[in-house]
């Protein structure tokens, strides 16, 4: 193969390439101010000319304890969190995935970890409930979300104009199955708030795993820093490809990590390795 050639499959391959952005906070008490904050962010990602934004989980809150969030909870379709969303995705004409949002559950006293997702006029077209809650008692640590979340029971994946995109938040990261249900999702949104003692060992290995064994782009974006509350959260919002390679990363504070999707090199690795083509479902006796 010639140079020539190289540089023409390069320019070829970019054609269909879109951006994407990833969304950093250390999200605090105050929901108008974390909303000002996320609309900030929000634009510099669509100034750089990101599609599709994604938020971390509890974007809108981190409170000082865990009733905070039940406290601010809203209604499915109701509430300034929700109004936020719809306005801001409309008003720079992108996709926004909200991250996550506390909404009202079945249960008295608890919500639904939920992320939703709205199109480039505002109209929500998604809504998936976090189904895996973060159990951890190490050291001076505890988290029992069960205690104030309700977990949801569906896989939700939708089609939209960057492809088929799976979504997922924080600690279902830890549950390779929850992916592979998806069925060939071309991009993975993945809205996280890891602790900084998890993250700092296993949050770039199971991040990076979930994008090679589903040959999938993962867009993981995560609170990063100290909030008010003492809580430290581990950040390293990042953007990683279907090969596995990160593309852009932002270790701690808010920021927005910015990165080319390109389809064709995406099905170019999907025809060159069709490991997903080759998935044998085993079960036990």
């Amino acid at each position: 193969m010639t140079t020539g050639d190289s540089t023409q499959q390069r320019i070829a391959a970019q054609v269909n390439a879109f951006k994407v952005a990833a969304v950093q906070m250390a999200s605090g008490t105050i929901v108008a101010g974390n909303l000002s904050e996320a609309r900030r962010l929000i634009g510099n990602a669509a100034e750089q000319g990101a599609r599709l934004v994604v938020l971390p989980e509890f974007f809108p809150i981190m409170g000082m304890k865990d009733m905070d969030k039940v406290a601010v909870r809203e209604q499915p379709g109701l509430g300034p969190i929700q109004s936020f969303l719809s306005e801001t995705a409309r008003h720079y004409k992108i996709w926004l995935v909200g991250g996550s949002i506390p909404l009202a559950a079945d249960a008295p006293g608890k919500v639904r970890n939920t992320c939703l997702v709205f199109d480039e006029r505002g109209e929500q077209v998604a809504r998936y409930d976090k189904i895996h809650l973060f159990n951890l008692e190490l050291g001076n640590e505890n988290y029992h979300e069960a205690r104030t979340i309700e977990p949801g029971n569906q896989v939700v994946v939708v089609d939209s104009p960057f492809g088929r995109i799976g979504l997922a938040i924080c600690y279902d990261l830890r549950f390779p199955e929850l992916f592979r249900s998806m069925k060939d999702v071309d991009i993975i949104v993945l809205p996280s708030a890891f602790t900084e003692t998890t993250g700092k060992m296993h949050w770039e290995p199971l991040v990076r795993a979930r994008a090679i064994e589903n040959l999938a782009y993962v867009i993981a974006a995560a609170q990063g820093g100290y909030h008010v509350s003492g809580r430290e959260t581990h950040g390293n919002s990042m953007i990683v490809d279907p090969w596995g390679r990160v593309l852009d990363k932002l270790a701690r504070g808010s920021g927005v990590v910015i990165a080319d999707v390109n389809p064709s090199y995406q099905a170019s690795l999907r025809s060159s390795l069709p490991a997903l083509e080759h998935r044998i479902l085993f079960s036990c006796a």
